[in-house]
């Protein structure tokens, strides 16, 4: 069993002003943001920093040819530090230019991903509750040549500081927070199922499941898509916590049967893990209905006030009451994609699937993709 361990240094900010100061950010130090953040939040303070604004080089999840626009404009520029001020896209991008030399384009990191050294420092500064990836030492990256998500995975790539400033949630619109936190929330149901987990990943897989479930109920009873609003700082700790977790015990099939639905039909990826989780948790079910899934279902029903056993089905309520699901072809899947997506997730996310509660063949992830269709 690996250790249990936390690479950054994680601390928590007042407002964007204070942490400037107090990290003393100036000239040496690059911002990787979007405008719509950087403008009212960042540019009043005249930092004096370079900007890389992401949205000016492609849209949505990030792909190579994306980074690969951003590392060739960013030749020349002379910096220190990457200061990534975003969600996961943000997030994502900068680790990877924490890594890449000044000539690298992104398949040359993937070529020698083993041996990879960090060549800037980096801080994040997480503008959604759903990612964790400020804890994290793996970007996803949509690797258009080849037709797949892969990760770029480095100890070099951790954070050397993770910066928790709940202010920077406020702005986010409400479908953004939605999928946002139910990534979250599948991050700590997959990193406490895992077989990897550890009596101290499971503590914050826990906590993390707690925040989540505790703050979605009282915003869903209060009403309104702002109610969620006054629990900023506890969907941004409950994110982070459930990064700790995921980053020591990992992510499963959740995650490896939503990445298509991201890559083929640009499903928000969090939208994307609520569309698969429940066919996938059934599954489980199905297969191996006794077992560390009991654990899962007595804390759920603890904190859904409900028995075990309707503890799963009292959590998929709750989750469509954040954010209707819908099925997959409402989304755009056809039925025809289904036995190609099932081969894929079967030959290209084996490092996820090995976190799986239980082992799940290619006919099981074709059949939890025909239930979720």
């Amino acid at each position: 069993m690996k250790a249990f361990k936390i690479v950054p240094s994680i601390a928590e900010y007042m407002d964007f002003r204070t942490l400037a100061k107090e990290l003393k950010l100036g000239a040496r130090d690059l911002i990787l943001t979007n405008e719509y953040i950087y403008n009212p939040t960042i540019a009043a303070l005249e930092l004096g920093c370079h900007t890389c604004f992401q949205e000016k080089f492609g849209g949505g999840e990030p792909t190579d040819v994306m980074v690969d626009a951003i590392l060739d404009d960013l030749r020349g520029k002379d910096f220190d530090r990457i200061v990534a001020v975003g969600g996961g896209t943000v997030i994502d991008i900068a680790k990877v230019l924490t890594v890449a030399k000044s000539t690298d384009r992104v398949d040359d990191l993937y070529d020698r991903m083993a041996n990879l050294e960090k060549e800037h420092e980096l801080i994040i500064v997480p503008t959604t509750c759903g990612t964790g990836s400020e804890v994290t030492n793996i970007s996803i990256i949509n690797r258009t040549t080849k037709g797949v998500k892969v990760g770029l995975v480095s100890p070099a790539m951790f954070a050397d500081e993770a910066a928790l400033v709940p202010g920077m949630l406020l702005s986010l619109p409400y479908p953004v927070f939605a999928t946002s936190s139910i990534d979250a929330m599948v991050h700590a149901v997959e990193s406490y199922l895992s077989p990897n987990a550890c009596a101290l990943s499971e503590l914050f897989s826990a906590k993390a499941l707690h925040l989540i479930l505790s703050c979605w109920k009282d915003a869903v009873a209060a009403g309104g898509k702002d109610a969620w609003k006054k629990h900023a700082l506890e969907f941004l700790r409950a994110s982070n916590y459930a990064g700790i977790a995921f980053g020591h015990a990992g992510c499963a099939a959740v995650h490896a049967m939503a990445y298509p639905l991201g890559g083929v039909h640009h499903i928000p990826h969090g939208q994307a893990n609520q569309l698969m989780f429940a066919d996938v948790m059934r599954k489980y079910q199905e297969k191996k209905p006794i077992g560390k899934l009991n654990q899962l279902e007595e804390l759920l029903g603890a904190e859904l006030d409900t028995e075990p056993v309707f503890a799963l089905e009292t959590l998929y309520k709750l989750m469509d009451e954040v954010l209707e699901k819908g099925p997959l072809h409402e989304h755009g899947v056809t039925a025809d994609e289904l036995p190609v997506f099932a081969k894929n997730v079967i030959e290209t996310q084996q490092r996820l699937l090995g976190n799986n509660y239980v082992e799940l063949s290619e006919d099981d992830l074709l059949d939890i993709y025909r239930k979720a269709f």
